[in-house]
């Protein structure tokens, strides 16, 4: 099971299994609707412990080609949408979680670059034949690979306000982050 390219649908199912589970999906019939769009760079804003992590993960469940979420998502209102079945895991995700690798990585400053050899190293797993060459950056793996397959990326970033609202990061540190997804 991949961390970060293509998850499965298994942090999904924990919500699914709540007794307090609210059916959100209808939120996946407007992102389908703004693939291929400018429309598609979505940034979920909420407070704090009202659902972007369950919404995230329910992203990544639907969209992964990691996993088989169709009867997952068939009994949800999602799957009275007729474009349901077109997006459901067709996609290579990307779900990373801000938070887990501000924690992880032992350099603050070196946030950006953790991020990205961690997913470049997955990603060269998955694409071992298009990814041979060490020295790609993020951007040009990504290229790569879109280049060769045509594959589209859906990126999914959870927790993507942690190095802001961490006082432990320097204002330069929150600068290189803020353009590392420009």
């Amino acid at each position: 099971m991949a961390r970060f390219v293509n998850p499965d649908n298994s942090a999904f199912q924990i919500s699914l299994n709540s007794e307090i589970y609210v059916d959100k999906t209808e939120l996946i019939r407007y992102t389908n609707s703004v693939i291929g769009s400018k429309d598609a760079f979505i940034y979920n804003s909420r407070p704090r412990r009202f659902g972007k992590s369950y919404t995230a993960n329910m992203l990544t469940a639907y969209y992964s080609k990691g996993s088989d979420s169709l009867q997952m998502f068939s009994n949800l209102k999602i799957a009275t949408d007729s474009q349901f079945k077109k997006h459901l895991n067709q996609y290579d995700v990307i779900m990373i979680d801000i938070q887990w690798f501000a924690s992880a990585c032992k350099e603050r400053s070196k946030i950006c670059s953790f991020i990205s050899r961690a997913v470049i190293e997955e990603l060269k797993t998955v694409y071992s034949d298009i990814l041979y060459d060490n020295k790609c950056s993020l951007f040009d793996s990504l290229s790569k690979i879109y280049n060769k397959t045509g594959n589209r990326f859906v990126f999914i970033i959870d927790e993507c306000d942690a190095i802001i609202r961490d006082p432990a990061f320097t204002e330069s540190e929150k600068s290189e982050y803020f353009h590392f997804f420009e």
